[in-house]
């Protein structure tokens, strides 16, 4: 579960979720046009961070891929998060994509550049910060979206941060208090968010 729900494949996952679940009039994008989206974003906030990550193996600066040790984390966290900048910056300057994008790029981004604050004298699972917010994001779709049955989507979640957590604490990468901390860490962070936003 930790390599299938990482980190960096979660935006592609939830804005798949928004681009095919959603029903079609509540965006403006056009239904033929929307894989190249999901490519894009595939690209900006997977493919590009993960070679980052990779290089960055490579040329010495990080042990291994799975940066087990805190002071690691920090140059592959600022870059993943330069990369979602980057791509909520795109979402905002382009009129075609609704602001639902820019909104919910702009909350991932901050996830990741709060997640990297804390790496700085702390050791909080990123996983379980991704769970967390992810879940707060599908709550807050169902207010924005409220003509859609947001029930199954929301219990799906739970079954999957609760596999996410469990994960993290089976394979010893965290404590209990970094993994608990981090899923509500995500979750205030997106809630309090919608709140001055709604």
């Amino acid at each position: 579960m930790s390599v299938v729900l990482h980190p960096l494949l979660l935006p592609t996952y939830l804005f798949a979720f928004i681009l095919y679940y959603l029903p079609a009039p509540a965006l403006s994008l056009p239904m033929q046009s929307r894989w190249i989206v999901l490519g894009m974003i595939l690209f900006t906030t997977f493919i590009i961070p993960g070679l980052g990550a990779y290089t960055m193996v490579r040329t010495g600066h990080l042990d291994s891929m799975e940066m087990d040790r805190r002071e690691q984390r920090r140059l592959p966290l600022l870059f993943t998060g330069l990369c979602y900048a980057i791509t909520a910056y795109l979402f905002y300057r382009e009129p075609a994509f609704d602001e639902i994008f820019y909104f919910i790029m702009v909350l991932i981004t901050a996830s990741v550049l709060l997640t990297y604050a804390v790496s700085l004298f702390w050791k909080i699972s990123a996983h379980s910060i991704g769970a967390g917010g992810a879940f707060g994001l599908l709550m807050l779709l169902s207010k924005l979206v409220p003509d859609v049955s947001m029930l199954f989507p929301i219990a799906f979640a739970t079954i999957l941060a609760g596999s996410v957590l469990s994960a993290r604490l089976a394979l010893h990468a965290h404590t209990p208090y970094e993994v608990y901390t981090g899923f509500g860490t995500g979750l205030l962070l997106v809630l309090s968010a919608g709140l001055v936003i709604l």
